[in-house]
């Protein structure tokens, strides 16, 4: 007889979740990202966090600069929701998606925003990212930071640093990003979180509502 018991093993968690990211897990959890919200995965790579969204119902969308990456998300996307147009994932900079204004009730960008290379780069993205949700819609981001760490990173140039682990970012800090968000308009959903990986890099959860 089949079970009735939630999915508890290791096994049976990946299997439904995939290798989401446990932050944005929290958004679903908190009903921010529902089932049947157009979504847009921006800087999808393999698809880590699309593959449940998909299995929600999700109308998901995804970008990533790398062709090949494009390719992986799009045949995983013709398994987990055939009813998926190949066409909703595409190759693309953040600095310019191929979308209408206010298109998405929902835009996740995570691990992406730290590879700009400077300021301008930065700041264009998000305002693409902020351009293509629509009002009342979320974006999730999640990104390198120096908070939690300012005495062991090395600024480079401008807002580019080398971490403690040896990799070169683009780092924010919280008051930068405080500023961004009032230069928005943005709701702040939630406090600004951070998690500091033993003291040699940080990575900031960052969640804001468009007006």
């Amino acid at each position: 007889m089949a079970s009735n018991r939630p999915p508890c093993g290791a096994e049976e968690l990946l299997a439904v979740f995939g290798q989401i990211d446990i932050y944005l897990f929290d958004q679903l959890l908190r009903g921010r990202i529902r089932p049947h919200m157009r979504v847009l995965d921006a800087g999808c790579g393999t698809g880590r966090n699309a593959v449940y969204l998909m299995q929600c119902g999700a109308d998901v969308f995804g970008v990533d600069a790398d062709p090949l990456q494009i390719q992986h998300v799009r045949d995983m996307a013709s398994t987990v929701a055939p009813a998926l147009p190949p066409e909703n994932f595409q190759v693309a900079r953040l600095t310019a998606l191929p979308f209408s204004a206010h298109y998405f009730g929902a835009v996740v960008c995570s691990a992406v925003l730290h590879f700009a290379e400077d300021v301008d780069t930065f700041e264009g993205m998000l305002s693409e990212l902020w351009r293509v949700l629509a009002p009342g819609g979320i974006l999730f981001s999640r990104l390198a930071s120096s908070i939690g760490i300012e005495g062991d990173v090395v600024r480079l140039q401008e807002r580019w640093y080398r971490l403690p682990d040896g990799s070169e970012r683009f780092l924010v800090d919280e008051a930068y990003l405080l500023r961004i968000g009032k230069h928005l308009g943005a709701e702040q959903l939630d406090p600004i979180k951070t998690t500091v990986v033993q003291g040699m890099r940080s990575m900031t959860t960052w969640v804001l509502r468009k007006p």
